[in-house]
């Protein structure tokens, strides 16, 4: 899945590389060396600016270690897990979902139970990928993903590493809407670092044990219009839906966003202008849209907490590779956390208008109940009051029975002042529904990387690039002095495009050739050369990294030129017409 190439050149030039290789390393952890750092912190900002900025959506930073209670609301204790058989030989753990997709025909082993892929493994003869010893008959287990810790010394209480940025926006949801004003529908996004014990990571960045994501919680109205699509109407999406992978023979749409919402394909008009905005996203930092599409879940991969998602895969290699998913959680998480803390999780909405509506009410008999359940009483009218509101019909026997201390506590309906009376109210209370869309950054920036990588040839001489986009390039410009002369003024320019947030490099070792090699290989999108003439025209050349295409601009005006070039502001075609012209 991994191209050997690629790799290397990561390695060698300092993008990204196996960590703690002093050690002997440990799977799963990568290190991103100056100019991958540089790079993914560009495609971070790029994200924030298309999904925060742009969005006028909020950004928040949570912790990474999160109390154990937290993942036991949302579910993940229970259902955040990957399918595990052990080799009876070597003793090695793989992931089983996988090595029936490398053993098979099957695309999606993950969305099918335990028991079917221990029958696919029996079928398919698969072997242990580490010693060859035969997986047949194997037990295929549920392994939870998550890094448990301890906070605090002593008896201490359990917390996992987060898996997901996610939670750490929807549990502080109560504080969230306050800052928005409790108007829906609005947005808040966290980028940060996660954390998942994968069973068996592989191929480079694809597959880690941390990992950088960019993720996006859009609050909404559970009986609201939707966002406007116009922005996105005309946005191409290559799409594989699920009826499609399900009918043999089948493959991509070619749709608009609007297309697939008309056409029923994409159902949520919220997950839609999504794939739109990150189809558009994708292609500003460097995924190739000729090896992009969008992949919706089978029934059976759903996430426990979404009702509907779309992965965005980018082809690498000859497989297709999540780089994105877009889920629509509905109100899941809200609800679980509402029921299990002691917050409100909803959102009060007013009327344009006072209405008039019919509301269950109690007013407990305290005399009754204050000998019948002693300190717990004040815990029963919570829950009786709960209970009113969420199941009036509870009440409609004899006894209702409630939780209430931690016991069953029942008593006589009559006491409980149970009855249906008329209001006067202003509004209500409501549970928004939530879309995440989620970018993992790691292999966006392997993707990146991969598309961008060329091989080719300019005069005479093979040549490696990486048709970098210049918003998210490591190095904007490498400067050079063709003389010594040149030396001073090339070391100033270089440091005044540093200065306005363009970062670039000083070169004066080797050949001027040699020297466009190396900022080709590291994706450098613009040269500028100083030489013999620049003391008489006060000139420089700039060399467009893919053409290698040359146009002599005023010194002066190179930062200028630079900054509308990386910016996107002109194009090199036209600064060559304007000077060429002049």
């Amino acid at each position: 899945m991994t191209d050997p190439d690629v790799v290397e050149l990561a390695k060698r030039r300092g993008f990204f590389f196996q960590a703690n290789d002093a050690y002997g390393s440990v799977a799963g952890f990568h290190a991103f060396g100056p100019r991958g750092a540089a790079l993914k912190r560009n495609v971070e900002d790029a994200w924030r600016d298309r999904f925060v900025v742009r969005e006028g959506n909020h950004e928040i930073e949570s912790p990474t270690v999160v109390p154990e209670d937290v993942f036991a609301a949302s579910g993940h204790l229970d259902t955040f897990d990957d399918m595990l058989v052990e080799c009876p030989d070597c003793g090695e753990s793989h992931r089983a979902d996988h090595l029936v997709e490398d053993e098979s025909d099957v695309e999606d082993a993950e969305s099918l139970a335990a028991d079917a892929v221990e029958e696919l493994l029996a079928d398919h003869d698969a072997d242990c990928p580490t010693c060859d010893a035969a997986l047949a008959g194997e037990a295929v287990d549920e392994f939870n993903l998550m890094f448990e810790t301890s906070i605090g010394p002593g008896s201490s209480q359990t917390g996992y590493l987060r898996p997901e940025t996610a939670q750490g926006i929807l549990v502080e949801f109560p504080r969230l809407k306050e800052y928005a004003r409790n108007q829906l529908p609005f947005g808040v996004a966290q980028v940060g670092r996660s954390y998942r014990n994968e069973i068996s990571p592989r191929n480079s960045l694809l597959r880690v044990r941390e990992l950088t994501l960019a993720e996006l919680q859009q609050f909404a109205a559970p009986d609201g219009d939707g966002p406007d699509l116009a922005p996105v109407a005309d946005v191409p999406l290559r799409l594989y839906p699920a009826a499609a992978q399900e009918r043999e023979g089948e493959g991509d749409l070619e749709l608009t966003v609007r297309e697939a919402v008309d056409e029923g394909v994409v159902a949520n008009p919220w997950l839609a202008y999504y794939l739109g905005r990150a189809r558009q996203w994708y292609e500003r930092v460097g995924v190739d849209p000729a090896r992009l599409r969008f992949r919706q879940h089978l029934p059976g991969e759903l996430a426990h907490y979404a009702s509907a998602c779309w992965d965005a895969e980018a082809r690498l290699h000859g497989d297709w590779v999540e780089v994105g998913g877009f889920a629509f959680r509905a109100d899941h998480d809200l609800t679980k956390h509402d029921a299990h803390s002691d917050e409100r999780f909803t959102l009060f909405r007013e009327y344009d208008e006072p209405r008039t509506v019919e509301r269950p009410t109690v007013d407990p008999d305290m005399s009754y109940l204050g000998p019948e359940f002693g300190e717990a009483a004040a815990d029963v009218v919570d829950a009786l009051e709960t209970l009113a509101e969420r199941d009036p019909d509870a009440f409609s026997g004899d006894r209702v029975t409630v939780e209430a201390d931690d016991e069953t506590c029942s008593l006589p309906v009559e006491k409980t002042g149970f009855a249906v009376r008329e209001e006067t109210v202003h509004g209500e209370h409501v549970t928004p529904h939530v879309v995440e869309p989620s970018i993992g950054i790691d292999r966006v920036v392997y993707a990146v990387t991969a598309h961008a990588l060329r091989h080719d040839e300019v005069d005479g001489e093979e040549r490696t690039r990486l048709a970098l986009p210049p918003t998210v390039a490591p190095t904007v410009a490498g400067v050079f002095p063709l003389t010594d002369a040149q030396a001073d003024r090339a070391r100033d320019l270089a440091d005044r495009l540093t200065r306005r947030g363009m970062p670039a490099t000083y070169d004066d070792a080797g050949s001027i050739g040699r020297r466009y090699r190396r900022q080709d290989e590291i994706g450098t999108p613009f040269c500028v050369t100083l030489d013999e003439r620049t003391p008489a025209d006060d000139c420089a050349t700039i060399r467009d990294r893919d053409t290698t295409d040359q146009v002599r601009v005023p010194l002066a005006e190179v930062p200028d030129t630079i900054a509308a070039l990386r910016a996107g502001e002109t194009t090199f075609d036209a600064v060559s017409r304007e000077y060429d012209d002049g």
